[in-house]
């Protein structure tokens, strides 16, 4: 069995993680940066940059340390190596690439949203090919085909912004902190959803695609009014986004060959509301619902490890002149969508 040390440094949580091809979450070290972030309400590239060089070698040696291990013991060294913020990525890519280097182990540069794809099936030893993914997160909202590692079909994504972006605005907008997608689930929970008209946009459209800005719009118009209770604007923002999410994904599966399971993943899938709109929907449909444990929706670097696991397994290796990308779609043949920008 094959023992992988995994790095994430995409954007403002440094990683490493060590994963046994069986399934074995051998360590797990991670730093947050929500106190070099907090004051600018988002995450600042060249923060992130700097924390990520200053923890990341500390992580690697806490991560073997924990395992109780040299990387002598390690198979390969997977890192992210986009798309992500470009100073962050680096980090961790030239560390991995060092260590791969000084210890004559390979390197596997994984795709961090294939590390989000794959993250389901390190839980659930039954989650087989294909399946359809949904990867919502701070800068992707995508629905997939999952066929095999490497090889997904993009059904549909944003024209605009994601669905993690909006929850980051939002909660921006109304003060509530960061990171903003949890501040807005806990105001959520004590707001009534119905007291704030929001729209739903795209709603009833004729494409499978997502749209995010017209809703972060509306939120801050409501909330410049004076006349609704913060609470209450979070609760309406969160429902029209769980309304939003449920029609484009119902769009998609009446048109295609559905897969049997639905699938979440992505740092948006740590929200309680939306997992629970995707499983009543997926039983509707007599499919399988799989998420993954909430810690491991975030970024982490054990979704890194065992993606970087699945792709050793089928002698994927890349060489240590591998670029870090800032952009790196999963299905780099799909159709662009309408509008698509940077987030397709």
């Amino acid at each position: 069995m094959a023992i992988i040390l995994g790095l994430e440094s995409s954007c403002d949580e440094t990683a490493a993680a060590i994963v046994r091809s069986d399934r074995t979450i051998l360590s797990h070290a991670l730093a947050g940066q929500e106190d070099h972030h907090r004051a600018f309400g988002g995450v600042v590239p060249e923060i992130a940059a700097r924390a990520h060089a200053e923890l990341m070698t500390p992580l690697v040696e806490t991560a073997l340390a924990d395992a109780g291990m040299t990387l002598d013991d390690v198979d390969a060294i997977a890192a992210t190596a986009g798309p992500g913020l470009i100073g962050g990525v680096m980090v961790g890519l030239v560390t991995a690439k060092a260590l791969a280097m000084a210890s004559g182990k390979p390197l596997i540069a994984v795709n961090h949203l294939e590390g989000h794809a794959l993250s389901p099936r390190l839980v659930d030893a039954d989650l087989a090919f294909p399946y359809l993914l949904l990867l919502v997160s701070g800068g992707h909202c995508q629905l997939l085909r999952v066929n095999n590692v490497g090889d997904y079909n993009r059904l549909a994504t944003t024209i605009d912004d994601a669905v993690g972006e909006a929850f980051d605005k939002t909660a921006k907008i109304l003060g509530l902190g960061f990171p903003g997608g949890p501040a807005v689930e806990r105001a959520a929970a004590l707001g009534n959803a119905k007291n704030v008209p929001l729209p739903r946009p795209l709603k009833g459209a004729d494409e499978p695609h997502f749209s995010f800005a017209g809703l972060k719009s509306a939120v801050l118009r409501a909330h410049e009014t004076g006349q609704y209770k913060v609470e209450d604007i979070a609760a309406s923002f969160q429902q029209a986004v769980i309304d939003c999410l449920y029609d484009r994904i119902r769009y998609t599966l009446d048109r295609i060959d559905a897969p049997a399971a639905l699938v979440v993943a992505g740092g948006v899938a740590a929200n309680v509301p939306i997992r629970n709109m995707l499983e009543q929907l997926a039983a509707s449909r007599g499919m399988r619902f799989v998420a993954p444990p909430l810690w491991l929706c975030t970024d982490n670097g054990v979704m890194i490890a065992w993606a970087g696991a699945e792709r050793f397994a089928m002698g994927l290796i890349d060489g240590l002149d591998f670029v870090a990308r800032p952009r790196w779609p999963l299905d780099p043949n799909a159709a662009p969508a309408r509008g698509a920008g940077v987030k397709a």
